[in-house]
């Protein structure tokens, strides 16, 4: 068995060194948007709990962003089901309205996002994410402060101020 060369060791070490730092770039990019977010080290644990994000661009970063509101809003729609067949009228009506809101988020404002994000068009992608935000905090209004909602609606409103800090990097 032959002993590799030096210059084989060498070439390798280069390409190793060569990915951590592309590594280390994408860590400074999520570093360097969330830093510009209303909540930096929740947008870092977002972004990073996606492995796309190491090697994503901003774009990327702001579809991933999307795609994490779409995850909030279909976790509000499912709690929604769980609860409107056992609740009282009064609650039934508020979960019902929340969920049109939500329903509304899920087919309307997130396709259009993701839409618009892809085709190069972030000014009508800050609509989905702005939507979301504002669906998310009449659904907590309508239950006139008793709302069992409430962490749901927080996950959507930050996430959607989130992903529309990110998109308004892009314009």
């Amino acid at each position: 068995m032959t002993k590799p060369s030096i210059f084989v060791l060498f070439v390798t070490l280069i390409v190793i060194l060569i990915q951590c730092n592309s590594v280390l770039s994408d860590a400074n990019l999520i570093s360097k948007i969330c830093s510009q977010t209303p909540n930096p080290s929740l947008c870092i644990s977002f972004l990073k709990s996606d492995p796309s994000s190491l090697n994503a661009d901003t774009t990327k970063l702001a579809l991933i962003m999307v795609n994490v509101i779409k995850a909030k809003a279909t976790a509000s729609v499912n709690f929604i089901h769980q609860q409107i067949g056992k609740s009282s009228p009064e609650l039934k009506k508020s979960f019902s309205s929340c969920a049109g809101a939500y329903n509304a988020v899920l087919n309307g404002g997130i396709p259009s996002a993701i839409e618009a994000l892809t085709k190069g068009q972030p000014k009508f992608g800050q609509a989905g994410a702005n939507d979301a935000a504002n669906e998310a905090t009449d659904c907590e209004n309508s239950f006139h402060g008793k709302s069992p909602m409430t962490q749901l609606n927080n996950a959507v409103k930050q996430s959607s101020t989130i992903a529309l800090a990110i998109i308004q990097l892009l314009l």
